[in-house]
């Protein structure tokens, strides 16, 4: 028995590619990417962002994939059968604690959007913009409330994985992602029918093509794309781990990268449209403060708004599932590779989890000593975003980029992407992407975070 066999493996390409779709798809595609479109000028940040996922990020997919594969392990152990005897292996550490940071406070954020979709359902969100704001905060300020709702979504996110690699993930992704999908284009279509819909769409599809010679347009392009498809964290490494060597590693790599560009392309077809027919809407603003004080206020006035509303938060709920599933994979195949029954492995880290995600529960206003913490100057789960997203993902996506091209080399890797007769169009340009153009472009999104830091 191989190693897929006895750890598990997709039923099917179809089931692979929708589970790391909804791994790629999350609540960053839909606030996080029409927040950067609104910062970025609009539509010129739309071709910049087109840009960076197929030049950049699509070569890095592809790269973990095919390590994952090759090695049939999980990020820890794939760097280390790869190269024995180094401490290549402390980059899929790296990965699988990125995993488990990102779980504990994402969870959090899940929790919200459960709460939404009755508090929109209900009316009970209603009032003016400064009304609906101050609903929210006293809303996460609630720590007990909010602790049940993470709980929820991380019991939740447990119960999926114990029923495996097939029987669980795959089987769930079939269920969500067709969901998500279809609930996107209903929503979109609905909100093309709104007072504004056509100048919140001149905004979304119109480009100035004088902001792409603008440097931050490209780094926040780049780093929304990179951190969009889960690159950076094992995900994909573990995800390949699962894969047949019949299965087309670039062809997989392609759907799922056009299936999570075009769910971030649909939210914009959403949130604009919507928003400009809000008087004053802000197209900068983004994550909470748009999804859940700007948006309610629409739903609460447009008729038939409280069903819309429930539905919207309906697909954040399963867009956040999708991803808690990939999060908690990760240190869950950690352990499996480690010798660990998965049920045990699964149960062990959902309560480990649970502790870590405490306190960004009850740092929104439950804790004050945890709301505004000391050095730092902020909440204790704005900490732990920046810490995971800002710094481990890149860094882990340079690392792999480098081992992928120099240390294992792209000759070996493309061999890997070739067997079983199939095919890599372009392999040369690939090897230079991933040599070259790839790590330059990651250290550039650190280079540039670095120094927004320290100009804070």
């Amino acid at each position: 028995m191989n190693a897929n066999e006895s750890r598990g493996a997709w039923g099917s390409r179809i089931g692979f590619i929708l589970a790391a779709a909804g791994s790629a798809v999350g609540l960053g595609n839909i606030w996080g990417f029409p927040m950067q479109v609104g910062r970025g000028g609009g539509a010129a940040f739309v071709l910049v962002y087109l840009f960076c996922v197929f030049v950049i990020c699509f070569p890095i997919m592809i790269a973990e994939l095919a390590l994952g594969r090759s090695s049939s392990r999980s990020p820890i152990e794939a760097f280390a059968v790869t190269k024995p005897g180094t401490r290549w292996w402390l980059v899929g550490v790296l990965g699988v604690c990125a995993g488990v940071g990102i779980l504990s406070f994402y969870a959090v954020i899940a929790g919200w959007t459960i709460a939404y979709i009755w508090f929109t359902a209900t009316g009970a969100v209603a009032g003016n913009t400064e009304q609906i704001g101050a609903f929210f905060s006293a809303f996460v300020a609630s720590g007990g409330r909010n602790v049940m709702m993470t709980i929820l979504v991380l019991v939740t996110t447990a119960c999926i994985l114990l029923g495996g690699v097939r029987k669980g993930i795959e089987r769930a992704s079939k269920v969500m992602m067709p969901a998500l999908l279809f609930l996107l284009i209903a929503l979109a279509l609905r909100a093309l029918t709104l007072p504004g819909a056509t100048q919140g769409l001149a905004y979304y599809m119109r480009p100035d093509f004088s902001l792409l010679a603008n440097p931050q347009v490209f780094n926040a392009a780049l780093g929304q794309a990179f951190f969009s498809l889960s690159l950076g964290m094992g995900c994909m490494i573990t995800y390949g781990s699962y894969l047949s060597r019949k299965t087309s590693i670039v062809v997989s790599a392609a759907w799922v990268a056009g299936l999570d560009t075009a769910v971030a392309l649909l939210a914009g077809l959403i949130i604009f449209p919507a928003g400009f027919s809000i008087a004053g809407f802000d197209p900068t603003a983004g994550g909470p403060g748009l999804i859940f004080t700007v948006l309610p206020r629409l739903f609460d006035t447009m008729p038939g708004g409280h069903l819309f509303g429930a539905a919207f938060f309906v697909l954040l709920t399963i867009a956040a599932l999708t991803s808690t599933i990939s999060l908690l994979e990760v240190p869950t195949a950690a352990l499996v590779d480690r010798g660990w029954e998965r049920k045990k492995a699964v149960l062990a880290l959902t309560a480990l989890v649970t502790v870590l995600a405490i306190p960004s529960v009850l740092s929104q206003g439950a804790v004050a000593s945890l709301s505004s913490l000391p050095v730092v100057n902020m909440p204790f789960l704005d900490l732990m975003a920046t810490v995971w997203n800002n710094w481990a993902l890149p860094i882990g996506g340079l690392l792999i980029a480098i081992f992928v091209g120099w240390v294992w080399g792209a000759d070996n890797a493309i061999a890997e992407l070739t067997a079983e007769g199939q095919t890599l169009p372009g392999a040369p340009l690939w090897a230079f992407l991933i040599k070259y153009v790839c790590p330059l472009a990651i250290l550039f999104i650190i280079v540039m975070t670095a120094r927004g830091m320290f100009a804070a």
